[in-house]
């Protein structure tokens, strides 16, 4: 089969690749579409992912596909089903796993991090992970369905009211999620961060009712008024700072960008304490799939709409060398 194999840090490569083998317990599927996630982008520059990353490796943990191959102890899944794919394996037994904080489990799996994924013809992945999809489901937005589902793990952490005003910093594809579900719990008003100014209209026709330039100094005391709720998605020094910096007193920041792992950032400690702010992280998407996969087929999150890129598995080394200065706000691969 053909797959882009990360060879090593920044050296990606569309190559001949052994076609995987169902193992026990496991299902193979062929790839329709992938997602190219921010952490793609962060593995492919040396950084982790939601575990340790070893190469040569195959990405790709948004995917979608058809099942073409059933290992003989699976009786849930059959060949011809089309699935979307949850890439989180736990291992079951460890303090977290036990406790019920499964996406915190000491010995992580995943798909297209410690193991091979979808940015290839074949991926072999449990069967468990496997969620079917409606027929009327595209495998586009079948392979979106986990980045929603991390969204929706971290919107769940927030406490909505209707008089709040919600503060979403950065308006690519996960602050645009954010903005559809954040639209959808009926908060008072909505305020968008956003530098790149061809954005903005998207991110109003999605119900942002004001979208702003950080990079403005008239919007300055705007942010400075304060949020209730603030959605920092963006993972910079800066933006975080600004996200704990505009949230009002008694106020909610969820911090959901994922940060360089050796990003700092200034803050001070008392103003956490003066505001008596409310601090939160998200990882990944424990069990998140079904939700999601009900809120795309009822037509209450818009996927396909938010792909700014789409690329062939031959495309993508050099899509994902160049992928900073290409101005995606989300990419997909289709085979």
């Amino acid at each position: 089969m053909k797959a882009a194999v990360l060879q090593e840090q920044e050296q990606m490569a569309c190559t001949e690749h052994p076609n995987p083998q169902p193992g026990t317990g496991e299902v193979v599927i062929r790839v329709r579409s992938c997602g190219i996630c921010g952490t793609d982008q962060h593995i492919y520059h040396g950084h982790p992912g939601s575990a340790e990353v070893h190469t040569p490796i195959v990405l790709g943990h948004e995917l979608a596909g058809v099942v073409v191959a059933v290992s003989d102890d699976v009786d849930t899944l059959a060949a011809g089903d089309r699935v979307t794919v949850d890439p989180n394996i736990y291992c079951g037994s460890c303090e977290y796993c036990r406790s019920g904080k499964l996406h915190l489990c000491d010995r992580l799996q995943a798909i297209g991090v410690t193991r091979d994924g979808g940015m290839a013809e074949l991926c072999a992945v449990p069967a468990a992970n496997c969620y079917r999809i409606p027929d009327r489901m595209s495998f586009e937005e079948a392979a979106l369905i986990e980045p929603l589902g991390c969204v929706l793990h971290g919107f769940r952490k927030l406490a909505i009211g209707p008089r709040d005003h919600i503060l979403i910093i950065g308006g690519g594809f996960i602050g645009q999620l954010f903005l559809q579900l954040v639209r959808a719990s009926g908060a008072s008003r909505i305020t968008v961060s956003e530098p790149a100014a061809f954005k903005h209209d998207k991110l109003r026709e999605l119900g942002a009712d004001e979208v702003l330039s950080p990079l403005d100094p008239d919007a300055a005391g705007k942010f400075a008024s304060g949020a209730d709720i603030v959605i920092e998605c963006v993972g910079r020094k800066d933006s975080v700072e600004m996200a704990v910096g505009a949230a009002r007193k008694g106020g909610q920041v969820l911090l959901f960008g994922v940060a360089s792992p050796d990003t700092e950032i200034h803050i001070r400690p008392y103003d956490v304490f003066a505001k008596e702010l409310r601090i939160m992280g998200s990882f990944i998407n424990p069990f998140t799939h079904l939700e999601a996969i009900a809120l795309v087929s009822q037509g209450r999150i818009s996927l396909e709409p938010l792909i700014s890129h789409r690329f062939t598995l031959e495309e993508l080394p050099q899509a994902m060398r160049d992928y900073p200065n290409l101005g995606v706000s989300k990419g997909i691969i289709n085979l």
